[in-house]
C-alpha cells in the first residue's frame, strides 16, 4: 500500500501519507465502532454485512483512481468503515446457526480467514517479483474479489433476532467474535475451547446471539437502562480480579503498540530501501509471519505452567523482546534485518495474545467474556488514537517514521519495566503467604 500511494500518479509525498493519510483509519475505525455495533444488532446484521462490502469497494475503487490528499484520506474513512464492520459477518454466522455448531463454524470462519490470507500475501508476491505485475493491477484484483463477496451477500437469509433490540432470553445468549488484524480488514471468532488460530492479533470482542426456543420470545423489549445497570455491575466484578486486570492492562497496551507498528511498518520498509529501486518482498514477509506464528500458537497451546504466579514476568520478558525487535528494526538500517525483527515481532505478540485469550476466558462467563473483551479492545484503541494523535498526525508533533518506531520501542520497554515490577511483587508475596501458612500450620 505504502509503495502504491507513494508512486507518481499518485501526487502524494511521504509525509502526506504517513502524516496525514494514515491516521485517518484509526480515528475513523475507533468513531464507528459503536454505533456500528448498535446499528449492527438493531438491523439484525444483514444490512451492516451489505454496507461492508460496499465500504470496501469504494475503497479500492477509490484506491485505483482517486487522486490527492483529501480524496486518499477520504479513501481511508470508508476503509475504516469496513474494519469496523467486520462485526456484522461474524455476528450474522452464529445468528442463524445452532449453539451445537459454534465450535466447527468458528473452525472453518478461522480456517477460511487464514487461508485468504496467506494465499494474498503469497499470490501478491508472486505476481509482482515473478510476473512482474504492477500493483494497480493487484488492486483490480481485490476490487474484483469483494465485489464478488459483496454480490454473494445478497443472496443471504435474514435473521430474525439479535441480542439487544431484538431479543432472545438471557440464558440463550451465545458466544462473540473476534476482530484481528485490522489494519488488513480481517477478523475471526473465538471460543475459549478452540485453539486460537495465528496471524490475527489486533483483537475486538462483541456480544452475539445465541438460539431462541420459539418465535414468541425472540421478540422482547429491553430496558435500556437496565442493560446499562447490569453491564456496568459486571464490569465491576470482571475487574475487581487482580489476574484479570492483569491480563487485561497488557491486552489493551500492547495491542495499541502492534497497531502502530503493523500500520506503519511498510512506511518503515520504504526509508530503509525505497521500492523504486529494487524489489521489495512485503508480501512474502506478511505471510511468512504468520504462517510462523501459526507453530508458535500451537506449542504455547502444550506449554505447562503456572501462569498465575509465573504470567507477569512472562509478560515482561516477551515484551522486552518486542522492544527490542521494534528497536532493531528502527536502528539497524538494513531491509532484510527488517523483515526479520518484524517476523520475530508477530510471532512474540501471536503467543503472548493467546495465552491472554486463554488466562482471561478461562475464569470469565459467556456474557462476561464477551464484555471484557470489548472493552480491552475499546481502551487499546482510544490508546492507538492518542498516540497516533500526539505521534503521527502532523496536527501533532509529526514525527518521521524512524522517530516513530524509536517512540513504540520505548513504548513497549515500559510495558516491560511496569509488568516486570508487578511480576516481582507478586512473586515474592506468593512466597511470603506460603511461608505464613507453613509456619501457622
Amino acid at each position: 500500500l505504502t509503495r502504491y500511494l507513494l508512486e507518481p500518479h499518485k501526487q502524494l509525498s511521504e509525509t502526506q501519507v504517513f502524516n496525514e493519510i494514515y491516521p485517518v483509519w484509526t480515528y475513523s475505525y475507533l468513531a464507528l465502532l459503536f454505533p456500528v455495533f448498535l446499528a449492527t444488532d438493531y438491523l439484525r446484521y444483514k444490512p451492516v454485512v451489505l454496507l461492508q462490502g460496499l465500504s470496501l469497494i469504494v475503497t479500492w475503487f477509490m484506491l485505483l483512481y482517486a487522486q490527492g490528499l483529501r480524496a486518499v484520506q477520504f479513501l481511508e474513512f470508508f476503509y475504516g468503515m469496513g474494519t469496523a464492520t467486520d462485526v456484522a459477518y461474524y455476528s450474522y454466522i452464529y445468528s442463524v446457526v445452532d449453539v451445537n455448531l459454534y465450535q466447527k463454524v468458528t473452525s472453518y470462519c478461522r480456517s477460511a480467514t487464514l487461508v485468504g490470507y496467506t494465499v494474498g500475501s503469497v499470490s501478491g508476491q508472486v505476481l509482482v517479483s515473478v510476473s512482474g505485475w504492477s500493483l494497480f493491477s493487484l488492486n483490480v484484483i481485490s476490487l474484483t474479489s469483494i465485489s464478488i463477496a459483496f454480490g454473494t451477500a445478497w443472496f443471504l437469509p435474514m435473521p430474525k433476532k439479535s441480542l439487544f433490540f431484538h431479543h432472545v432470553p438471557s440464558q440463550q445468549l451465545g458466544w462473540e467474535m473476534k476482530v484481528m488484524d485490522c489494519k488488513n480488514g480481517s477478523a475471526v471468532q473465538d471460543h475459549p475451547n478452540v485453539q486460537m488460530a495465528p496471524g490475527w492479533e489486533d483483537e475486538t470482542k462483541v456480544p452475539l446471539n445465541g438460539e431462541g426456543h420459539s418465535a414468541e420470545k425472540q421478540e422482547q423489549k429491553v430496558d435500556i437502562r437496565k442493560v446499562l445497570k447490569d453491564l456496568w455491575q459486571d464490569f465491576l466484578q470482571c475487574y475487581s480480579s487482580k489476574t484479570m486486570l492483569c491480563w487485561s492492562v497488557w491486552w489493551a497496551l500492547s495491542t495499541c503498540g502492534y497497531f502502530q507498528v503493523i500500520n506503519y511498518a511498510q512506511g518503515l520498509w520504504e526509508m530503509v530501501l525505497p521500492s523504486h529501486s529494487t524489489e521489495i518482498y512485503n508480501g512474502a514477509v506478511e505471510a511468512a509471519s504468520t504462517l510462523l506464528g501459526a507453530v508458535a500458537v500451537f506449542v504455547v497451546g502444550h506449554i505447562k505452567t503456572s501462569w498465575v504466579m509465573w504470567g507477569e514476568v512472562a509478560l515482561a520478558l516477551f515484551s522486552f523482546l518486542i522492544a527490542a525487535a521494534v528497536y532493531i528494526m528502527d536502528t539497524v538500517r538494513n531491509i532484510w534485518v527488517c523483515y526479520a525483527s518484524y517476523v520475530v515481532f508477530r510471532i512474540i505478540y501471536m503467543l503472548l495474545i493467546t495465552i491472554a485469550t486463554f488466562q482471561i476466558a478461562t475464569n470469565l462467563s459467556v456474557e462476561r467474556y464477551a464484555l471484557v473483551f470489548g472493552v480491552n479492545t475499546f481502551i487499546a484503541l482510544a490508546l492507538q488514537t492518542l498516540l497516533t494523535l500526539i505521534v503521527v498526525d502532523a496536527s501533532g508533533l509529526g514525527l518521521d517514521i524512524f522517530t516513530q518506531f524509536m517512540v513504540y520501542a520505548s513504548y513497549f520497554a515500559v510495558i516491560s519495566l511496569v509488568f516486570l515490577g508487578s511480576g516481582i511483587y507478586s512473586i515474592l508475596r506468593a512466597y511470603r503467604r506460603r511461608d505464613q501458612r507453613q509456619s501457622r500450620s
